[in-house]
């Protein structure tokens, strides 16, 4: 069976939803001992969360890249990131969805979260056919994340090394077994009609 285009993937359950991360250990190792991003995590600039952990391991290179050498699990209320989605715009301009590209513009620059829709990856990191949520988050939104949303923080930077060894040395289903269980996350058309790109 073919895959939705577009869809969210995640692992979840019935009052979370677990988005990755990744920082540098100066604030992905405190955030993980405290259950809560430390203060010198910046609150006022846009933070991206990616239900995807093939997703963010593409973006952080198997936690091997400057500044995102800690990955971090952070589960969330699914209300918070049902908020979230409520609130966002797309961070590009859709014919279809949007009356105009100043009518977007404008809808951008009041919106606390925006989505992007990206390829999602395989083991190997390479792009599949269907996409992957990131969800942008600024403003109110940081901050209710940061402070309301977050029930846990988790580091699961030994599990992308341990992955990405078994794929290095072409051990492809064992990698396989190890990944999160990601499943779609099912909500209403009107959480996401207008964010489909």
């Amino acid at each position: 069976m073919e895959e939705p285009q577009l869809m969210i993937r995640a692992d979840h359950s019935e009052s979370t939803i677990t988005v990755y991360q990744a920082y540098s250990p100066e604030i992905g190792l405190p955030a993980v001992r405290d259950g809560r991003f430390p203060a010198s995590w910046k609150r006022d600039r846009m933070t991206w969360i990616k239900p995807s952990f093939l997703w963010m391991m593409y973006r952080c290179g198997w936690a091997a890249k400057a500044g995102q050498e800690t990955v971090l699990a952070v589960e969330i209320t699914r209300d918070g990131f049902e908020w979230a989605l409520r609130h966002a715009c797309l961070s590009s301009y859709a014919r279809g969805v949007h009356a105009d590209r100043a009518a977007w513009q404008r809808q951008l620059k009041r919106a606390p979260a925006r989505v992007q829709w990206d390829p999602e990856r395989d083991l190997r990191l390479q792009p599949l056919s269907y996409r992957s949520l990131q969800l942008g988050l600024s403003g109110e939104a940081v901050r209710r994340y940061a402070d309301e949303w977050t029930v846990g923080i988790r580091d699961v930077t030994p599990l992308a090394h341990e992955i990405h060894t078994l794929v290095s040395s072409g051990d492809l289903d064992s990698a396989a077994r190890l990944l999160p269980k990601e499943r779609p996350y099912l909500v209403g058309e009107e959480l996401l009609a207008h964010v489909r790109g």
